[in-house]
């Protein structure tokens, strides 16, 4: 098959401009495993990092990557060169735990009355 690869060069970049990898995967490697290996490589020091894979969504040649999809059915036309590196653009979606707390936190008045 033209073009067929045995290995995908995959950066993943993060919403602060910086980047996991580039690393190698196989053309069958599903799209939850790239976002196990992004959760385990997250650097530490940044804050509200991913829990688990169902926070993390790809964004690949503008298209939102399935779960159950291969990293082969979701490459873009653009990575056929030989040495082409794909970046995903990764984003992190805000935990249901977190979204319950702040809404339940009762909202601090910003305006202060002062009755004379």
């Amino acid at each position: 098959m033209a073009g067929a690869r045995d290995q995908f060069e995959i950066r993943f970049r993060l919403t602060d401009g910086s980047d996991i990898g580039p690393k190698s995967f196989s053309p069958a490697t599903s799209i939850a495993t790239l976002k196990e290996s992004i959760l385990s490589q997250w650097p530490s020091e940044m804050e509200n990092g991913p829990k688990t894979v169902k926070d993390v969504k790809l964004i690949s040649a503008g298209k939102i990557l399935e779960n159950n999809r291969t990293v082969a059915e979701c490459r873009s036309p653009l990575c056929d060169a030989p040495d082409a590196v794909t970046t995903m653009h990764v984003v992190i979606q805000p935990h249901k735990e977190r979204e319950k707390r702040v809404a339940s936190e009762p909202q601090q008045n910003k305006c202060g009355c002062v009755i004379l």
